[in-house]
């Protein structure tokens, strides 16, 4: 069993998993877009969101982390309640990752030494996705 992370967004879901896909360096995303479903007469979908992403899915470090840009014409609400944890026991590759994603974000805590691990840091992206960084050095279940 697995507990993956599901993240929408509000019309730029392509930009952003591209760019995590760049930041992690994973394969490039298979995209699913709306228009690719069959129509629903029901639910017909406005004119000009055909290439919205309806699902699309990244596996960063062995964690599968979905993503969907919202249904058209349902409310969008930014959250901020989410964070993902990216626990590494290469360095460099977080401090590579901390880096790319502080790039336009907001740095919430610097990669520093803490009670619980070598090399900890958190970090909101432009996108406005949380992000903590965790060295695994084996202490703390890290």
């Amino acid at each position: 069993m697995s507990v993956d992370i599901y993240l929408t967004f509000n019309g730029n879901c392509r930009e952003a998993v591209l760019f995590y896909a760049e930041v992690f360096g994973t394969e490039k995303p298979k995209i699913m877009t709306f228009g690719d479903q069959p129509s629903d007469p029901e639910y017909p979908l406005p004119e000009g969101t055909e290439d919205l992403v309806m699902h699309t899915r990244l596996n960063i470090d062995g964690s599968n982390v979905m993503f969907s840009d919202n249904f058209p014409g349902m409310p969008f609400v930014e959250g901020n309640n989410i964070t993902l944890a990216v626990i590494n026991k290469n360095e460099d590759e977080i401090r590579a990752a901390y880096e790319k994603l502080s790039e336009g974000g907001e740095v919430g805590l610097e990669l520093q030494e803490t009670s619980w691990s070598k090399l900890y840091g958190q970090v909101t992206d432009k996108f406005g996705i949380g992000w903590q960084f965790n060295l695994d050095s084996g202490g703390m279940g890290y």
